[in-house]
């Protein structure tokens, strides 16, 4: 995989490029029916920063501007008044959110295409940290507290079903839930905790189009997957990389890619990070879209060499 001076990853063909902004502006701007999967893992509820700035005291302004608190304001609203999408004071904002901005790039997707979302879940607590690389409670690195309300089911130690939630409000927005596929992850670090098990799994839901009529119809090769074609999978979690804490095991990811998306089509990463779905996107000869908010995750994404960084 080599990268031209256009930003653009070329390997038999395929293609790759990466635009710095938000999705939820640049979603739009992706020409309709002209992506076959896009496929991505959007921050988490609670956990990291990703470097981006936070006003940590916006739930008060909207409750200010004379709004309910139980009512999650629009991402425009939001992210115009300091906050940051997995940064939310309410877990139901984070997934109203995250709704919103799929739903600009439902367009792009076509008819016959898949959306798959990496998602995990989050436990709830009064004062959360907040760090920029690593998990909620975890490492050494500078962390940044805040306080989230309690009320209905934000109770202290509530696992707080985050998935489950999105996904349901994917379904009531008319998208079709083809799979919950659970990425068992064996290697996950120690936790303090004494009074529950170990938080090892992740859901990676397959979404697809409802049609206007009949049942829905789309591209999916059976002999990419895993053997067995399971809806559990096993792969070790990955360090961290390039500065992104976050990264998406190649093994989980390239089966998603070559069963969701014919050879020679093209997959988007909305949340891309240091591009780690574009570079095995390109290397299995599909074109490859990324987004990211950061500017430093961007151009590591850009440049890549198809390390498999992300």
């Amino acid at each position: 995989m080599t990268i031209a001076h256009d930003g653009r990853a070329k390997v038999s063909g395929a293609s790759g490029v990466v635009r710095n902004g938000d999705a939820y502006d640049l979603f739009p701007e992706i020409p309709a029916n002209s992506v076959d999967l896009i496929l991505t893992s959007p921050p988490y509820w609670g956990l990291r920063d990703y470097g981006l700035d936070h006003d940590h005291e916006i739930l008060k302004h909207w409750v200010a501007a004379g709004n309910d608190a139980d009512d999650a304001p629009s991402y425009e609203w939001y992210r115009s008044n300091g906050g940051v999408l997995g940064l939310e004071p309410r877990p139901e904002w984070f997934v109203a959110h995250l709704v919103e901005i799929f739903q600009r790039g439902a367009h792009a997707l076509k008819p016959g295409g898949s959306l798959w979302v990496n998602i995990g879940d989050t436990y709830f607590a009064r004062w959360a940290s907040i760090r920029n690389d690593g998990r909620q409670g975890l490492g050494n690195t500078e962390r940044a507290r805040r306080r989230a309300p309690v009320g209905g089911f934000r109770q202290e130690k509530q696992l707080l079903l985050i998935p489950a939630r999105f996904a349901i409000a994917m379904q009531d927005r008319r998208w079709i839930l083809r799979n919950d596929v659970i990425w068992n992850k064996p290697n996950v670090p120690p936790r303090p905790e004494r009074d529950r098990l170990r938080l090892s799994h992740e859901h990676f839901f397959h979404f697809v189009k409802r049609p206007t009529s009949g049942r829905a119809s789309y591209y999916y090769d059976l002999t990419e997957v895993e053997d067995g074609a399971r809806d559990v999978v096993t792969t070790n979690v990955r360090a961290g990389q390039d500065g992104h804490s976050a990264t998406f095991p190649r093994d989980l990811i390239r089966p998603r890619i070559l069963s969701s998306c014919p050879p020679g089509g093209t997959v988007l990463d909305p949340f891309c990070g240091t591009g780690r779905t574009l570079s095995v996107s390109v290397e299995s000869g599909r074109n490859a879209i990324g987004f990211d908010l950061n500017t430093s995750f961007a151009a590591v994404a850009a440049s890549n060499s198809g390390d498999g960084h992300r």
